[in-house]
Formats: C-alpha cells, structure tokens, sequence
C-alpha cells in the first residue's frame, strides 16, 4: 500500500513539465503601419516585424535595416539521474530545449538616424522521454516574440517618429541642420 501511495506521488510529480515561453500580450492590437513609410535596404521583407512590413515604399528616402539573430541553447539532466530516477519514465522532465532571438531595427533619412531599436525574447520547453520541441518550432517561437517587442517599441515611438519624418521632410535635402 505505501509503494502504490509512493508511486502515485512520483507519478504526479513527474506530470507536471514545466513550461517557459514568452506569452503574447492577451490584448494584442491588429498591426498597423507606422507614420512614416521608407524602403528595406537590409533584411527579408518576408522576416520582418508586421509594422514595418506594412509600411515599405519603394521611392522613400527613409530606410529600413532589420537583423534577426538566433542561438539555440540546452540543458539535459545527467543521464545517471535519469535513468535510476523512476519518474523519467512516467514523463518527467529530462531537460529543456531553448531559443533566443536578437532583433534590431534601424530607421535612417539620409544621415540622420530616425530611430534604432533591439529587441530580445527567449523561448524555452522542456522535453521528456516521450516528447520534445522541435528546434524550428522553438525558432519561429522566439521569432515572433521578438518581433511583437519591435513593433510594440516602434507603436510606443510613433508619436516621435511622425515628428522626426515631418521635420525631416521640411529640411531641404543637402543643407545642414543649425
């Protein structure tokens, strides 16, 4: 009776995989484009953070560099634990897989930067011996992660960038600013 109460316990115990993504925001707004529109000069409009990706023109002298870098990362239990351990094979966790993704964004009018923003989001889960995440499904995870936090940047910087595009716009091209 005390081994089935102590099994149940293990078994309980090892259910439970724990879990760390990056959530997305519960009150997520639809993308918008930004007040300024500007051409892709560096990265992959089909990579690009949704805010951006609506707001390219091909005759803008604003421009648009967006990187996105990725490293992939692990942690494993070592195997003599697991093995002796009995809630690895009720599927306790065996370690955990992670991805963290780098973002940068700049926009530039001629010489003039406009605004620069990074952004970083990591992406974890757990596996066991039954399961685990794929390494591209932790990717486009943190992608996305990533991205939402550069749009989120910019939305927060919109009211700026209208006056920096505006202001830039007034300034005759060639001439210094005072």
């Amino acid at each position: 009776m005390v081994f089935s109460i102590l099994m149940l316990t293990i078994a309980a115990s090892g259910c439970s995989v724990q879990e760390q993504t990056v959530a997305a925001s519960a009150a997520a707004a639809p993308a918008r484009p930004l007040p300024i529109k500007g051409r892709l000069v560096s990265g992959d409009p089909k990579e690009l953070p949704p805010a951006v990706a609506m707001s390219l023109a091909k005759d803008s002298p604003v421009t648009f560099a967006y990187r996105e870098e990725l490293t992939h990362d692990q942690y494993h239990i070592p195997l003599i634990v697991t093995a002796l351990d009995p809630v690895t094979y009720v599927g306790a966790p065996l370690g955990d897989y992670g991805v963290t993704a780098f973002a940068s964004l700049s926009i530039i009018d001629g010489a003039r930067i406009l605004g620069d923003y990074t952004a970083k989001a990591h992406v974890s889960k757990s596996y066991t011996l039954y399961s685990a995440p794929t390494h591209q499904e932790l990717e486009q995870e943190a992608r996305a992660a990533v991205r939402e936090k550069i749009d989120q940047k910019l939305y927060d910087d919109s009211d700026r960038l209208a006056q920096a595009a505006a202001s830039a716009a007034s300034t005759p091209r060639g001439s210094a600013s005072q």
